[in-house]
């Protein structure tokens, strides 16, 4: 039965070839072999059955990892198209016994990292034989000698394998393994399950393998041979399942190295019985209208024409891929790349998303995980869609708890994001995407728990006993709030206390405070009680008050100056939000901004913003902010201590241009100092001063630009006149400021909801 000899049915195929499936399909109807081997690992034999349930839909894999290390696995895809997907659904049918031989899981996962090798032959097979055909692509030489090939009644099925295997057994004669060792291990294998079928069924057997494998299948070898290879082998225990995969996962740029470039044409090639072209292009049209592009039936007429020429010009019996879509290029998109780039992710790769049976063994969190998913509808989809949540409802809230206790565990289904609808904190925004190694996360996930609730308790009270930074108790404590760890909070607030109380570096309570008090405001979104934060958060802020004056002068260097301004930020920003429970801690907190900004000792950068921040909370008159303006930018000073102070006070992206816009006499004075910044020091700061005021809005920059054009006589005349600069009020208009307060006041309502 063997293509060119006596002896089994061996049907070398690519994997993922719809052409190959195709052939595989007809070799077996007309074969009627008594039993179906097939390349991949033995202990997906009892998992085989589940191929033929209802629930089952490609694209799926095989999924086997360590029994106690769920992190080490491997993968074997198939896809509708795939040849191997189309022998395991064959046999079943006809009551044909199934089986896989290729090396097994558990010498493969014992191997380790160690012990893999390239993903891709150092020799490509389909490389060398397309340029040996004259072919510069060999993808374009497999669509026209496989894929474009027919394979009616009138053709011999078995035709294409034996002219397969002639090549490749030239190839294995030139260049033997490939470069890979590990291929004759594995050809050893299956050779001894070829051997035991052989017993069972005589010669009356196929076998379905990459046609690498086939010149070493036919090979004689000894037994003692094959055993010797395979002798010493390690071994670890391993569990196998069936998981839902991806088309964009068997491309090649999803990482799996026997992908292929475009899993999405293939499967339209397999599933369309006549006029592939017409059907592709008719697909293609559809999605582009759902683009809101203008395509008719003229359109899909003309694109076939075009598609049909080039193939003729360039001597191929029918449009390949590449014809189709330059057609689609010149005739739908009118030249353009970017709807063509759609047309590539959408239809040549695509995101379908298999299924798999509820019957396919799984850890208890993943079945507790798929029961969430059901009772809130929330289905997991391999295409990227963006998920607003309103936590006030009640379906809103538990998802949002789902996914952050799934991020909490590592199971990065879904990713905030900033929200469209508003910026309130009754609104969150996810972007889902399911990835099939999130299957294997959710089995790493399952030493935690047999529940979604009770591993992310069990992780985060692990996470925080095992913390070495306080940071990291501040980050992990909110998350626990986001994810409604009620039980898990105890544990957590014991660390955060004890790593808050021997922690001396400002810096690091500096950064913690902010997740604390964004905490303590989530707390009272989702109605957590988080009260015994606020211990904490007044502890540490108190510290923070106490020791970031003598940190701030101690000789920071221009790094340390701005990390440290950074944190000061977060600081002004906590201490808003704490200072609704103490009301003291805002005048302690601006005392410290005062002492920072009066201070000589201290870094420009960080006196300029400890004078901003003071500025905008109205607790610096603004003759005082001049005065200090003026200190930080005299002779006196250098020029670089001179520039941070301005970078500190007008950087950021705080506001700081419509200040200087609305306030002539401070950007006089920073206009005044910047002429008189000598030549060489000039080059220095320029980078400073650069990155300040490039930050700012087009518009600002623009009315600085006005401003500062009309020179500083000008504004000093102005000063010394009292007369008020063109377009501004010599003061505030108490009138028109308060008919604005009631839409500023709704405003502010509306984004809070």
């Amino acid at each position: 039965m063997s293509p060119g000899a006596a002896g089994p049915l061996l049907l070398g195929v690519r994997h993922h070839g719809p052409g190959s499936a195709r052939a595989v399909r007809a070799a077996l109807d007309r074969a009627q072999p008594r039993a179906v081997l097939i390349e991949g690992p033995p202990e997906g034999d009892a998992l085989l059955a589940l191929a033929a349930e209802p629930g089952m839909r490609p694209p799926v894999a095989l999924l086997a990892h360590a029994a106690d290390d769920p992190g080490r696995a491997a993968f074997w895809p198939l896809a509708a198209f795939s040849p191997e997907w189309v022998a395991i659904r064959w046999a079943p049918a006809r009551e044909v016994p199934v089986r896989f031989i290729d090396l097994p899981a558990t010498h493969t996962l014992a191997a380790g990292p160690e012990g893999d090798e390239p993903d891709s032959l150092p020799v490509d097979p389909l490389g060398v034989l397309a340029r040996t055909a004259g072919y510069e692509d060999p993808e374009h030489w497999w669509e026209d000698v496989v894929e474009h090939r027919a394979t009616g009644e009138a053709r011999d099925p078995l035709a294409a394998f034996e002219a397969v295997a002639e090549a490749m057994e030239a190839l294995r004669e030139t260049y033997g393994d490939g470069g890979r060792s590990r291929d004759l291990v594995r050809e050893a294998y299956m050779r001894q399950r070829m051997r035991a079928a052989r017993r069972e069924f005589g010669e009356d057997y196929a076998v379905v393998c990459g046609a690498w494998h086939v010149p070493a299948l036919r090979a004689r070898s000894t037994v003692a041979a094959d055993k010797a290879l395979l002798g010493g082998l390690p071994k670890v225990k391993v569990e196998t399942t069936w998981v839902p995969w991806t088309h964009r996962r068997l491309a090649r740029a999803g990482g799996y190295g026997a992908g292929i470039t475009s899993p999405g044409w293939y499967a339209h090639l397999f599933a369309a019985r006549d006029r592939p072209v017409e059907r592709w292009l008719t697909k293609v049209a559809g999605l582009l209208r759902e683009e809101d592009r203008q395509v008719s039936s003229a359109h899909v007429i003309e694109a076939v024409r075009l598609a049909e020429t080039l193939a003729a010009v360039r001597g191929r019996p029918l449009p390949g891929l590449t014809e189709t879509l330059e057609a689609v290029r010149a005739v739908m998109c009118d030249g353009s790349d970017i709807p063509l780039a759609l047309v590539e992710d959408r239809l040549v790769v695509g995101d379908v998303l298999g299924e798999v049976p509820d019957a396919a063994p799984v850890v208890p969190l993943q079945r507790d995980l798929t029961r969430r998913q059901r009772s809130l509808r929330l289905k997991a989809e391999a295409q990227r869609r963006d998920l607003e949540l309103d936590l006030r409802k009640d379906s809103d809230a538990a998802k949002s708890l789902l996914l952050h206790r799934l991020r909490l565990l590592g199971v990065d289904w879904g990713i905030p994001t900033a929200s469209r609808g508003g910026t309130g904190t009754f609104r969150e925004t996810w972007r889902l995407c399911w990835e099939p190694e999130l299957s294997v996360r959710v089995a790493e996930a399952g030493i935690w728990g047999t529940t979604v609730l009770g591993a992310a308790t069990a992780r985060a009270e692990a996470d925080a006993a095992g913390a070495e930074e306080l940071g990291e108790v501040t980050a992990l404590a909110e998350r626990c709030l986001l994810a409604g760890l009620s039980q898990a909070l105890p544990a957590v607030l014991r660390a955060l206390a004890d790593r808050a109380a021997l922690d001396t570096d400002v810096a690091r309570l500096a950064k913690a405070l902010p997740a604390l008090a964004r905490s303590l405001r989530y707390g009272d979104v989702r109605g957590t009680d988080a009260a015994a934060l606020g211990t904490v958060a007044a502890g540490l802020a108190e510290r923070i008050c106490v020791a970031l004056p003598p940190a701030c002068a101690a000789g920071l260097d221009a790094d340390g100056a701005a990390e440290l301004r950074g944190h000061i930020d977060g600081v002004h920003g906590a201490v808003g939000l704490l200072a609704d429970t103490d009301q003291g801690l805002r005048e302690r907190w601006s005392a410290v901004l005062r002492t920072l900004a009066g201070r000589e000792s201290v870094p420009g950068q960080i006196r300029g913003r400890a004078a901003r921040l003071l500025l905008d909370e109205g607790r610096l008159p603004a003759e005082e902010t001049a005065r200090l303006m003026g200190l930080a930018l005299s002779p006196a000073g250098s020029p670089a201590d001179a520039a941070g102070w301005i970078e500190g006070f007008a950087g950021g992206g705080a506001g700081g241009g419509t200040l200087l816009v609305h306030d002539e006499r401070l950007l006089g004075l920073i206009d005044a100092w910047l002429v008189s910044v000598p030549e060489g020091a000039f080059i220095d700061v320029l980078p400073l001063l650069r990155r300040t005021f490039g930050a700012y809005e087009p518009g600002v920059k623009r009315t600085l630009g006005e401003l500062v054009r009309r020179g500083p006589g000008a504004r000093a005349a102005s000063a010394a006149s009292g007369a008020a600069p063109a377009g501004f009020a010599p003061d505030l208009d108490p009138a028109r400021a308060d008919a604005m307060v009631g839409l500023a006041r709704l405003l502010l309502t509306a984004a809070a909801a």
